[in-house]
């Protein structure tokens, strides 16, 4: 990526951009609407390892580092949900996504243990049920 391209998106990033939360969604509001029937991609971007020992079966894993050479696996007109444990790296592919034009990209605002607070039985089911169609 050009300097350019990155300082002009990096100049529209003002307070009206960060105050109204546009960049991210809420693990519940995200939960809820995939509940509801919403087609969204929930992307992990952690690593094989982290993948390995905990992962979300409703989420499609691709890490960080393959994002560059993976991103057309992606698609343009549905929601994009990054998730990482901490936000850092989901913030990386956040910026990365929009700069390849995916305008319909949030960062999962949740790490590993507000996911698990959600992940009750019912949620469980939801989501199951979603991944059988």
């Amino acid at each position: 990526m050009s300097n350019d391209l990155f300082s002009a998106w990096l100049s529209n990033l003002d307070l009206n951009f960060f105050g109204t939360g546009q960049h991210k969604i809420e693990a519940a509001q995200l939960l809820k609407r995939i509940k509801e029937g919403e087609d969204i991609v929930v992307l992990d971007v952690r690593s094989e390892e982290e993948h390995k020992y905990l992962s979300y079966p409703f989420m499609l894993h691709m890490p960080l580092q393959e994002l560059p050479r993976r991103c057309q696996e992606l698609p343009n007109d549905k929601l994009i949900a990054v998730f990482c444990s901490s936000g850092t790296r989901s913030a990386i592919a956040y910026a990365f996504l929009q700069l390849q034009n995916f305008e319909k990209v949030r960062i999962l605002h949740a790490g590993n243990a507000e996911m698990g607070a959600l992940l009750k039985p019912g949620m469980i089911r939801s989501l199951e049920e979603r991944t059988a169609a």
